[in-house]
């Protein structure tokens, strides 16, 4: 467990001159996620964070959608194919814990989804939740519809601030250079979460995740900001957390845009300093009036 970082040696060249060092590099290693001992889903990420991982894909995926909906998430025996049902034993010496496997139990009484072959895929670390870009399909499964909340107004230059703030907070960037970050803040610009991913959909996940698991959904008040596109995934992500805005530093897809739009998701891209562009939702934003 939190095995963030590793060395490698590299051959550097700078400016003609070669040398051999050290350098250090993100982790990846795949994550099986079970669901009341059935496999689900496996994604690559970086390790840390892996039970709000695993709960923040569930809310995408609609499973889970509060606190109580979760009985548990622990550790499984991983490489040497242990039972998931005796998730101690590598604790007992029974079996060697790889820290890659998690089993996610519901709460008594809530419905567990038909789990078959179909949706037992292989997720990478950028394609996010493969094979259900359904527009219909999220506004008919998100719990927490953004058009009925309190609405959220934010001013352009509180927007433009939140990239440097986020950009200060990633601590595993620094020492890598290889890794996405998201972020939530408050309506007023407070920093509430960051957490950072070899995986963008990773890294929303496991923000959404440990505010399930704290008791915070729906997010209603919050901002997510993503370090790089706001791709479908993203905007799903955040529109089954019940968060209203959805900012990120490169360019949108269309069916993101798509999914804003008819969700009352508001959809900032380009955040670069005072430059932004607002593709959905521009009542959430106080821009000058005639616009």
């Amino acid at each position: 467990m939190g095995r963030v970082t590793e060395r490698r040696r590299v051959i550097r060249v700078r400016d003609g001159v070669v040398s051999a060092r050290p350098d250090t590099l993100v982790a990846e290693e795949p994550l099986e996620i079970r669901l009341n001992g059935k496999p689900l889903a496996i994604t690559m990420r970086t390790p840390g964070d892996d039970f709000a991982l695993a709960a923040g894909f569930l809310v995408s995926e609609g499973v889970l959608g509060a606190a109580d909906d979760l009985q548990s998430i622990v550790y499984c025996a991983g490489a040497t194919g242990g039972d998931p049902s005796r998730s101690g034993e590598a604790e007992s010496g029974g079996g060697a814990n790889t820290y890659n496997v998690v089993d996610v139990k519901l709460a008594p009484g809530v419905p567990v989804p038909d789990i078959t072959l179909e949706r037992n895929v292989y997720t990478t670390s950028s394609c996010g939740l493969c094979g259900k870009a359904s527009l219909d399909a999220v506004r008919t499964t998100a719990r927490f519809p953004i058009a009925d909340t309190p609405p959220v107004r934010l001013t352009p230059e509180l927007l433009a601030g939140l990239p440097d703030r986020l950009r200060a907070a990633q601590q595993v960037f620094d020492r890598t250079g290889g890794l996405h970050a998201a972020a939530l803040f408050s309506e007023r610009g407070e920093l509430l979460d960051v957490r950072e991913d070899v995986g963008r959909h990773n890294a929303v996940d496991k923000l959404v995740g440990r505010a399930l698991m704290d008791g915070r959904l729906p997010l209603s008040r919050a901002v997510l900001l993503v370090s790089g596109r706001a791709s479908f995934e993203l905007a799903q992500k955040a529109v089954m957390a019940g968060i209203p805005v959805l900012a990120a530093v490169s360019a949108p897809s269309s069916l993101a845009v798509d999914l804003a739009a008819g969700t009352g998701l508001t959809l900032v891209g380009f955040l670069r300093g005072p430059n932004m562009n607002v593709y959905a939702g521009d009542e959430r934003i106080a821009l000058p009036s005639g616009v």
